[in-house]
């Protein structure tokens, strides 16, 4: 072909390229190369930007869901920069090798950021990645609880796949921009040194669109040496417990000598669940609960009870209920899975187990458990009630199964009302006030509970849980109704129900989610003992515990893990 032959050859072909020419394709017929060409640059480039806003996303966000605003992501990531000048001095293979395990890493930590989220916002706390993995059972028992077992099959599997999508799209974004900055040298190296620049001059003014989050961003670093350093903090736990756990001033106390002083008192430990500090002092539920404990400490009195009350700082908060009773009942601190796997497989003395040694007939009462018990021979208990046990035949009040006052009624009927029986220590778990607050029941005549089924209509005419938490002030109402609710079915059963020989100690397992107390609550919880033999209460007198059932801001403060030996000391030779 002449050179003339080749001009005439590509003048022919021009007129494809061009938009509108008349020699173009004809309306409804495909387009030619060039746009597609234009349209796959365009697709390209929102790709790009995509893939961009989602890696700058996973560097930015906060750990505090509280603080997920949109003023957060106006920050400077130094990861970011740091990755950037790593893929810009490497070679083209290398760079995408790179580019592909730092999407993958950056993938996983921002699930672990989410997962942090949800501690933070539920527990407290963030996740622990050695501990905390065990409580993802629990979570998917929660949901089947509160949404049925197939929501509850659908939410993890959209769990499943949203983690193995933000994985394989945070390693494709950026295997995508290490390939751009490749392209673009000269040009993403100046961005990057002016960006670094202006991250140290936020860093060093301490710079801040919205406080508490710095325009000079390392949250995604902080989180990785975060999960880092807690690796093996928790495998060093298991050694230290085991150390703390081998020390107990009452192993070889006598079984006969170490509640000597309660011979004759039935004796019932019950924890009202979530019934936290903030309960009583926090304005927006204290004027309501206080009034129901001011009413129950003149009610009580009138029937001839006194009460003593104070706080135990929990090892817990938001959930995990288990670990504050093992902790009050163990006298070891209890705050993780691992730790409550070790004690349950040991001869650690507990408070439950002490009865049983001396002869007292040991039962517990627990509607939120389902099935059987394990731990319940560690914890010397000869009778389990769990909810399948307790005859309640009407609908499940979301996670609890069933309201408090049947419990009680269930215990009173089988076991506390019995008269043939002998010395009894019971150990009673209230679950009325769990999360998530709805619905709530309401307070009955205690002979007209039947078998249950009389809740049924409340249940029906009351929103599920996923409506109402839609509005956080409709799930606070929720909690204090609860915690009312609680409260004031104990105080009523022991009104109508309790005998001279009653030791009644009350406490809370955990305070609630930081939507009900917001951020930085404490972890107090109530705790009181009632009794009417005055030498019950006398032998405590040295305690400095308050009257009533209300604890007041200046009252006594211990460790929940303080209990067990303050209790036998007192009540033992």
């Amino acid at each position: 072909m002449s050179i003339s032959d080749r001009s005439v050859a590509a003048h022919a072909r021009e007129p494809e390229d061009l938009p509108g020419s008349a020699a173009g394709p004809a309306a409804g017929e495909e387009p030619g190369p060039g746009r597609r060409r234009r349209a796959h640059q365009v697709l390209s480039w929102v790709v790009t930007v995509l893939g961009a806003l989602l890696v700058f996303a996973a560097l930015v966000a906060p750990q505090l869901l509280s603080q997920l605003t949109p003023a957060a992501f106006v920050r400077i990531p130094i990861e970011g920069l740091l990755g950037a000048a790593l893929l810009l001095v490497l070679p083209p293979r290398p760079r995408r090798v790179a580019a592909a395990v730092g999407g993958a890493a950056l993938g996983l930590l921002t699930i672990l950021k989410i997962l942090d989220m949800g501690f933070l916002e539920v527990l407290s706390r963030p996740f622990d990645p050695v501990l905390d993995w065990v409580l993802l059972d629990d979570a998917v028992s929660f949901l089947t609880d509160s949404v049925g077992r197939a929501g509850a099959i659908g939410a993890v599997v959209g769990v499943v796949l949203l983690v193995l999508a933000v994985v394989v799209l945070m390693t494709l974004a950026v295997v995508r921009l290490g390939t751009l900055l490749g392209r673009r040298r000269a040009l993403s190296a100046r961005a990057v040194a002016v960006l670094a620049v202006a991250w140290l001059g936020c860093a060093l003014s301490g710079a801040q669109l919205v406080p508490p989050v710095p325009l000079a961003a390392r949250s995604t670093a902080s989180l990785a040496y975060q999960q880092a350093s807690g690796i093996p903090a928790g495998v060093q736990d298991k050694a230290m417990f085991a150390k703390e756990s081998s020390v107990d001033a009452f192993r070889d106390t006598p079984d006969g000598a170490r509640l000597s002083a309660l011979s004759g008192k039935d004796v019932i430990f019950t924890f009202v669940e979530s019934y936290g500090r903030s309960a009583v002092e926090d304005p927006r539920y204290a004027p309501q609960v206080g009034a129901v404990l001011d009413a129950g400490t003149r009610d009580l009195e009138a029937a001839g009870f006194a009460s003593r009350s104070a706080y135990l700082t929990s090892p817990i908060a938001g959930g995990g209920s288990w670990l504050a009773h093992a902790t009050f009942s163990s006298g070891l601190w209890i705050d993780n899975q691992q730790r409550d796997r070790s004690l349950v497989s040991s001869d650690r003395l507990t408070l439950t187990s002490a009865f049983e040694r001396a002869n007292w007939h040991t039962v517990a009462v627990m509607p939120g458990t389902k099935g059987a018990w394990p731990e319940a021979g560690f914890y010397g208990l000869d009778k389990l009630y769990e909810a399948d046990d307790m005859g309640y035949r009407g609908l499940n009040f979301s996670w609890s199964p069933m309201p408090d006052q049947f419990a009680l009624s269930t215990f009173q009927r089988t076991e506390y009302g019995r008269p043939d029986r002998g010395p009894l220590m019971a150990e009673v778990v209230l679950t009325s006030s769990h999360t998530p607050w709805t619905p709530v029941p309401r307070f009955r005549d205690w002979d007209d509970l039947g078998d249950g089924t009389g809740y049924d209509a409340a249940v029906r005419a009351t929103d599920a849980p996923p409506v109402v938490w839609q509005d956080p002030d409709r799930v606070r109402a929720g909690y204090r109704d609860s915690v009312e609710y609680s409260l004031k079915s104990l105080i009523s059963w022991v009104q109508k129900y309790g005998k001279d020989n009653l030791v009644l100690v009350f406490l809370g397992d955990h305070q609630p989610a930081p939507i009900i107390t917001g951020d930085g609550a404490s972890r107090d919880v109530p705790v009181t003992i009632v009794a009417k033999d005055p030498a019950v209460l006398d032998r405590i007198a040295g305690w400095g515990w308050q009257d009533g059932l209300k604890p007041g801001p200046q009252a006594p403060v211990w460790r929940m893990d303080a209990f067990r030996d303050r209790f036998l000391s007192a009540f033992g030779q």
